[in-house]
């Protein structure tokens, strides 16, 4: 059927430009043409993760990170800067990614019991792997490794949905605890696992010390959301700040000296990663990206070893929110014509005949409508963790879960909210991307750099709720000022089921 699909591509092209005279007439605002010469070549750059007996918990992050149906797609289509549209019969998978948008959620919303499956599959193995008496994850090192990772699975669950059990026993089935609590745990358990990790860089597909404490960054800089206080605890900041500076200052991360590099195909260790998902198409399947955002003909534009299922694009304000000379905008989105390796416009047969770009394929940043006909190839498509010609459904591309640049922005932030510092380490990214200096900060510029910055890497929705803006309209998508309890996420339906009838069910989080 491919081959068919081909030829019959090929033929609709020839017979399109047979029968157009001034293909410029289609091109629309300022795009870079999507050209062939820009992709990767079709090397696998890999590199093995260490034989340590820790694969099987740590191979969980690939798990629903950079994956649809799970905790990215939860993150991500939920925020202002992805959505996934209706396009006619396409993409409607019964409202829920339409009601994730729009906010509102219900315990059997898409993907949230993805999300919680895909951290409670890596606790349990983590727990496995603490109760192990085998010499080879006995160690203290070993056991700091699992609880940094255990840590940074409750974490998400923290952030997603508060109220969760803390297990740390296999088949062990506990109360389930406040979010208070499960904050505590995490940081406790950081705190606890940093003595024993390793104090160089770290292992491949591993972490260090400086992953618990750039995971600590983080935490402290959500801990007003995740105790519920009004302010900013100034303890809360210096501890952000102190956690930030252990990383900066150990000498083993810089800047890479391009913003792209973090993210291509051939990232295995770039400089500032931290800690990865450490994506391979052989031996780390779950790198889908370009299965999920390129329209279907676009499989001619990269060779790709299957068609892509034209789901998630960008908004068009997230994406009107770059200068037009940030290096970051070019790398982080997909837009305008498209061509395949030949150089000639890839087209969707079945277009709409509204649509007034017709048959070939245009990256439009403007989206029609989020229901029910979006236009098939409406939306910037998510490019950047960049695709490799010939590359399978799986990718190669590393995920950074913790790397430099985000350290460098819970500084800064944290020095804002301190005492209105932060100014010149948020320059020192824009200088890298290329675009001129701020003159000075507030709330919305910082949320506007970090959404630049830190664009598809699944932290969108935990930056809005902290700022803020989390209940503020977008487009398709109304204010929801009214409906506070929506910073946490329901408890899955599934869940709670499974539970009704043990000794400690799980109960739904209040105003679900």
């Amino acid at each position: 059927m491919k081959k068919i699909w081909r030829l019959l591509s090929v033929l609709a092209i020839v017979m399109f430009v047979t029968a157009c005279t001034d293909l410029d007439e289609e091109l629309k605002g300022d795009f870079n043409a999507n050209f062939p010469t820009t992709q990767f070549g079709t090397v696998n750059t890999n590199k093995p993760t260490p034989n340590d007996g820790l694969g099987a918990a740590f191979n969980r992050v690939l798990n629903g990170t950079a994956n649809h149906g799970g905790y990215f797609s939860v993150q991500e289509v939920s925020s202002d800067e992805a959505v996934i549209t209706q396009k006619g019969g396409d993409w409607f998978d019964g409202g829920i990614w339409l009601r994730m948008h729009r906010h509102e959620f219900d315990p059997q919303v898409g993907g949230i019991n993805g999300a919680w499956n895909d951290s409670y599959g890596g606790i349990t193995q983590c727990n496995v792997l603490l109760a192990s008496t085998d010499p080879l994850v006995s160690t203290p090192a070993a056991k700091a490794q699992l609880r940094f990772l255990r840590a940074f699975f409750y974490w998400r669950l923290l952030d997603t949905f508060g109220r969760v059990k803390i297990t740390t026993q296999p088949l062990v089935d506990v109360p389930q605890s406040s979010r208070i609590d499960v904050y505590n745990f995490v940081r406790t358990e950081l705190l606890a696992a940093i003595p024993d990790l390793p104090s160089g860089k770290q292992e491949y597909g591993r972490a260090n010390k400086f992953a618990a404490y750039a995971l600590l960054s983080r935490l402290y800089l959500n801990a007003k959301v995740y105790k519920g206080l009004a302010n900013h605890d100034v303890a809360d900041l210096d501890a952000a700040i102190a956690a930030a500076d252990e990383v900066i200052n150990s000498g083993l991360y810089s800047l890479d000296p391009e913003y792209k590099d973090v993210f291509d195909p051939d990232n295995v260790e770039a400089a500032e990663h931290i800690f990865v998902a450490p994506f391979d198409e052989v031996t780390g399947g779950g790198m889908n990206f370009a299965m999920m955002t390129l329209h279907y003909p676009s499989q001619l534009t990269y060779d790709l070893r299957e068609q892509p299922w034209n789901g998630y694009s960008t908004l068009e304000e997230f994406y009107n929110s770059y200068d037009a000379t940030d290096k970051r905008r070019a790398q982080n989105f997909i837009v305008g014509p498209q061509f395949d390796l030949n150089g000639l416009p890839i087209l969707d047969l079945a277009f709409d005949p509204d649509d007034e770009d017709g048959a070939p394929i245009n990256y439009t940043p403007r989206i029609n409508q989020l229901a029910p006909s979006g236009s098939r190839q409406a939306g910037a498509r998510l490019g950047k963790f960049n695709f490799k010609r010939g590359q399978l459904n799986d990718a190669d591309n590393d995920f950074p879960l913790l790397r430099l640049g985000e350290v460098l922005l819970n500084k800064a932030e944290a020095e804002f909210r301190k005492n209105g510092g932060g100014l010149t380490t948020i320059n020192l990214l824009r200088a890298r991307a290329g675009v001129a200096n701020l003159p000075s900060l507030d709330e919305g510029v910082i949320l506007a750099e970090r959404g630049r910055e830190l664009f598809q890497e699944a932290l969108r929705r935990t930056d809005l709720i902290r700022f803020g803006a989390w209940s503020n309209a977008w487009w398709e998508k109304p204010n929801t000022s009214g409906k506070p309890h929506q910073i946490l996420m329901p408890i899955p339906i599934e869940q709670i089921n499974a539970t009704a009838g043990t000794p400690n069910p799980l109960t739904q989080n209040p105003g679900y």
